[in-house]
């Protein structure tokens, strides 16, 4: 019995300790990731703005080409919604939705995820004219982690897991837009 009384002890003091360390961890999050694109700026964001694109670009559209998809709206026209269903765990269930256009600037989006977990997060998608045909593409995602989930923040690295994907991705577009 007093071995039972011990391990619950350590068991409650256990849970408090990482409750207690969940108060002083960040709980927003931030990734961003840029590449150079050799085209025009117009004609970057002229194949960015449009959503249904991302599934030649994007590695998370990769990650399961039997997913369901649908669309409702004009795509590249703020309203347009992407969603997607998958059987995979590492895809889940969701959506984006275009919040807002700067033609030929920038794409705000709206990321739902409704499995394996729920959360809502913004995204972006920005381009900069640096030279006639040199393009700078920014992709962004940033959210919240509330307490006390915020200490996953001490073992999943969202700078480097959602970083290493916008990079792919980033890669992936400069690939197609400079064939």
């Amino acid at each position: 019995m007093k071995l039972l009384k011990r391990l619950f002890f350590w068991l409650v003091f256990l849970v408090l300790l990482a409750l207690f360390v969940a108060l002083f961890l960040p709980s927003n999050f931030q990734v961003e990731r840029s590449a150079m694109i050799n085209q025009p700026c117009d004609t970057v964001f002229n194949y960015v703005k449009y959503l249904k694109n991302q599934e030649i670009y994007s590695v998370w559209w990769k990650a399961d080409p039997q997913m369901k998809t649908e669309y409702t709206g004009t795509d590249g026209q703020p309203g347009f919604i992407s969603a997607w269903n998958s059987n995979n765990k590492d895809v889940g269930a969701g959506q984006q939705k275009i919040m807002a256009i700067q033609e030929g600037k920038r794409i705000d989006l709206e990321l739902q995820f409704f499995e394996p977990f729920v959360s809502t997060n913004k995204s972006f998608i920005s381009t900069q004219h640096i030279e006639d045909n040199t393009t700078r593409v920014s992709w962004g995602i940033s959210g919240q982690m509330p307490y006390p989930t915020n200490l996953m923040g001490l073992f999943i690295d969202m700078e480097a897991q959602l970083g290493s994907d916008l990079e792919k991705g980033l890669k992936n577009l400069k690939r197609i837009l400079e064939k």
